[in-house]
């Protein structure tokens, strides 16, 4: 065999195609279909009309099926710093905001800008497994801050973690996988540690639009020079259905926008004309149907907060956004549960092993069941295959 670059050669399998391996030649009765919460996209296509302004632009815009700006359409970046100034009480240009292709290549973006090999990145576990594999096949060291039982990361525990060859500190809010939704004044503090070490502070709010909490998350943007501290990313695929259009963003100062300029151009060259299209249609015109979608998760969480908390020895340890992240009763490892729950429930879900590291026992008692593409009957099913499963 040619040689393989090292890095990228010890990095594990997409884990949501090796779990999806799983189901190849199991069955599953027409009276016990099976409950897929093994991955937090949406199954259905975008409304109507966000189709409309595509197809039309397909039709009408010539310049859609070309090469556009690296950094993305400048109506779309308006658009987002117009947003984000709104949501969150601060001030961003529309010069602070890059438009990439989807809200995992805004993270490598982000990262081939702050570390290199041999540097480290706090990441709090569990993480999302995404994040971990890029700084895996970059040769950067993610080092490990394990949350508490409220499945929230601590500050002064990653201060301790912090070396000189520390670059970033990564928090997800709300969480993939736990769904934890971080207090405003948990992600101040770490913004407070981060400025003060000289470190980047990298908030991921893919699921901002499905948070429960009303008002502004958090009040980073209204600091004093965020933009030499923070990079804020963001996703359209959730909140537009866009995941197949690949739609995401960066709001961070314009000279390290500068450096993902050089990245972008590498990878893509510019992100993808007729998926902004969409975004910016999407942002102008369903604002209240959106809503409608987070009053429906919101229920969907609710629901599965209800059933699974009232399942014996089965413990929910965090809900919120698309997931739940749940302890198991049994002595196997979440590695071997997952896939046997495949074959004598009809459930596919992801073990926490995924999310943590190997040497991590937080892995193998825990499972993530991404409830947002389940209604309110099947969460009930799914909570009645979970305790009809046995040792």
């Amino acid at each position: 065999m040619t040689p393989l670059n090292p890095a990228l050669a010890a990095t594990f399998a997409p884990p949501v195609m090796e779990a999806r391996r799983w189901l190849t030649g199991v069955d599953f009765p027409p009276d016990r279909p099976l409950i897929n919460v093994s991955q937090a996209a949406p199954v259905d296509p975008p409304p109507e009309g966000l189709r409309r302004a595509i197809a039309e632009a397909t039709l009408t815009r010539l310049e859609a099926h070309l090469y556009g700006p690296v950094l993305g359409n400048v109506d779309l970046r308006e658009a987002v710093a117009a947003e984000f100034s709104a949501a969150y009480g601060g001030s961003v240009a529309a010069g602070q905001v890059a438009i990439t292709q989807g809200c995992n290549q805004a993270f490598c973006a982000a990262m081939a800008t702050l570390a290199g090999a041999g540097d480290q990145v706090i990441l709090p576990t569990p993480w999302y497994f995404n994040h971990k594999m890029w700084l895996d096949m970059s040769g950067v060291q993610a080092v490990p801050l394990p949350c508490g039982d409220d499945m929230l990361p601590d500050p002064d525990h990653a201060r301790a973690l912090i070396g000189p060859r520390t670059r970033a500190i990564v928090l997800v809010t709300p969480n993939n996988p736990s769904g934890a939704e971080y207090p405003a004044n948990l992600v101040g503090r770490f913004f407070d540690l981060a400025q003060e070490h000289g470190l980047a502070l990298v908030v991921d709010e893919t699921y901002r639009d499905f948070d429960s909490r009303d008002g502004a998350p958090h009040d980073l943007l209204t600091r004093q020079d965020w933009d030499a501290t923070l990079i804020q990313l963001y996703s359209f695929s959730k909140a537009y259905r866009l995941t197949g259009h690949r739609v995401g963003a960066i709001v961070a100062g314009e000279a390290r926008l500068a450096e993902v300029e050089k990245f972008l151009d590498t990878v893509a060259i510019s992100p993808s004309q007729l998926g902004q299209v969409g975004a910016v249609w999407g942002m102008a015109n369903l604002r209240q149907w959106l809503a409608g979608e987070r009053a429906e998760i919101l229920a969907r969480r609710a629901a599965t907060e209800a059933a699974l908390g009232a399942l014996p020895g089965w413990r929910l340890k965090s809900a919120g956004a698309y997931f739940a992240w749940v302890e198991h009763p049994f002595a196997e490892s979440s590695a071997d549960l997952a896939r046997r729950m495949v074959r004598d429930i009809g459930v596919l879900a992801l073990p926490g092993t995924m999310f943590t590291p190997n040497d991590d026992p937080a892995g193998a008692r825990h499972l993530r069941l991404a409830f947002a593409n389940v209604d309110a009957d099947g969460i009930a099913a799914l909570a009645e295959r979970l305790a009809a499963l046995r040792p």
